[in-house]
């Protein structure tokens, strides 16, 4: 098998331009999480997550869908919250919600694609990303 260097040289610079540019997002994101670790103390994280797998699952699938974001951010956050105590599930029903519900885009959304079906899609993953948390933990569970 040959190797097309000249293909390889292509596909080297289009990694590196979208490397640059994300690089901003994750700095910002180590930024603001390193802020929040040192401002916010971890008894605070107690007042919103009791550690109970249904009421943490769904709280955190809400602050995701309200704030929602993009995947590189969201594993960035996923560590802060974490170290700070944090539940798992509540962790991975906040990620998921963060990638897949968007409350805030849902009137253009709506526009776009359709209001039944906007919201539906948006019902849908917040749903899914409940049981997904739950189904995680639980498998989780099972390899420890």
């Amino acid at each position: 098998m040959k190797i097309n260097k000249q293909k390889l040289k292509q596909a080297n610079k289009k990694a590196q331009k979208a490397f640059l540019k994300v690089l901003p997002i994750i700095l910002g994101m180590l930024l603001i999480v390193s802020m929040v670790n040192n401002l916010v103390p971890k008894s605070f994280y107690s007042h919103f997550f009791s550690g109970h797998i249904f009421s943490d699952s769904l709280i955190g699938a809400l602050l995701g869908s309200l704030l929602m974001g993009n995947p590189i951010s969201a594993y960035i956050l996923g560590d802060g919250f974490i170290k700070n105590g944090v539940s798992l599930v509540a962790v991975t029903a906040f990620l998921t919600a963060w990638t897949t519900v968007g409350i805030i885009q849902l009137p253009a959304e709506s526009i776009v694609l359709g209001k039944e079906f906007a919201i539906f899609r948006n019902l849908t993953a917040f749903v899914m990303s409940i049981i997904t948390a739950i189904l995680t933990v639980y498998i989780m569970g099972f390899f420890r």
